[in-house]
């Protein structure tokens, strides 16, 4: 199933683009539905940069559920390559449970948009319910689409989300914005 996600900030390209790559971290107090962000690797070789990051999902989660919602079930690797050049992230997940059943990439391209930047997020997510124990082999592949569909119901604004908190952070952090 396809994941779709653009959002506009009022910032250069080049601005948005070094912040989400390199302050990722700093934007949490400004995404409610994560917890936690750990940068576990960065290798930078020219305008390519490799990233991994592991983030902790949950503030969604409502306190009496939380008790039947394993830590793995809201924690996921990010693995992403930056490119300056091109102003693009080609990135993976890789989920914390379930990991075998579940197939998640894409690519953001940070594009010029008049004096503002578009973010334009696109990527795949695909679940192999064949692959969860718990799931009958005959109803796996209605059972697959309908966890696809929900997950991406919630992904979709997620990715929308951590867009507009980058813009609040620009806002109170970046020198320049493009309108002023």
């Amino acid at each position: 199933m396809d994941l779709v996600a653009d959002a506009v900030l009022t910032f250069p390209r080049e601005v948005v683009f070094c912040a989400y790559r390199d302050h990722l971290k700093d934007l949490l107090p400004y995404l409610p539905n994560v917890r936690g962000i750990d940068v576990t690797s960065r290798a930078d070789e020219g305008p390519i940069t490799r990233l991994v990051n592991v983030w902790r999902g949950g503030g969604e989660v409502p306190p009496a559920a939380r008790a039947f919602v394993s830590e793995a079930m809201l924690t996921w690797t990010d693995r992403a390559t930056w490119d300056a050049s091109a102003y693009t992230c080609e990135w993976t997940i890789e989920t914390h449970a379930f990991t075998e059943a579940v197939a998640c990439h894409g690519k953001n391209r940070f594009l010029i948009e008049g004096d503002t930047t578009r973010l334009e997020i696109r990527g795949s997510l695909v679940i192999d319910a064949r692959k969860v124990k718990s799931v009958p082999g005959f109803l796996a592949g209605k059972v697959g689409r309908a966890i696809e569909e929900v997950l991406v119901a919630r992904i979709q604004p997620n990715l929308v989300e951590t867009a507009r908190g980058l813009g609040k952070y620009l806002a109170q952090h970046a020198a320049t914005p493009a309108h002023g």
